[in-house]
């Protein structure tokens, strides 16, 4: 509810969430308390799907299909506002220390030849989260699977070793 309205009130994310909006008040004392906790959840998902993927040690195919398709299901599942999100140093430690294992994992798919080398400097790092958020929103009817597929594909064809 709050991807879609960010000023959504209290009282409407309790109304959709089936409860009176005084339960909502005695989980998170205030809308900040609640953002907080949302991001807590999204940011534990990503560490959660980078370390699912195990992007250093499985094979760099399986390794990027895993990560897309975990991220994929955590931006359908928590798409809030990365801005305000990041705007809290703790949170943006945590999300530039998952990003920099995606920027690890991406050098080594250039190495191993996945991705072609000579792409500028950080290219394929900013494209990739576009294209995983892209999919997560603009194909809602794909399963996280089949969203993944579209995305490395698009990835692999894109900057993909010949």
């Amino acid at each position: 509810m709050l991807a879609a309205d960010p000023g959504a009130s209290i009282a409407s994310i309790a109304a959709e969430a089936g409860v009176d909006r005084r339960t909502v008040y005695r989980r998170f004392a205030s809308r900040e308390e609640l953002l907080a906790a949302i991001n807590e959840f999204r940011l534990t998902a990503v560490e959660r799907a980078v370390e699912d993927a195990r992007l250093r040690e499985a094979p760099v195919a399986v390794a990027l299909h895993r990560y897309v398709e975990n991220v994929i299901e955590v931006n359908r599942t928590w798409p809030v506002d990365l801005t305000r999100m990041l705007a809290d140093d703790g949170v943006r430690a945590r999300r530039d220390a998952a990003a920099h294992e995606v920027d690890v994992f991406l050098r080594r798919a250039t190495e191993e030849g996945l991705l072609r080398p000579g792409a500028p400097e950080g290219w394929v790092g900013a494209l990739l989260p576009q294209l995983m958020h892209l999919v997560a929103r603009q194909l809602p009817g794909l399963s996280s699977a089949r969203a993944a597929d579209v995305v490395v594909d698009t990835l692999l064809r894109g900057v993909g070793a010949p």
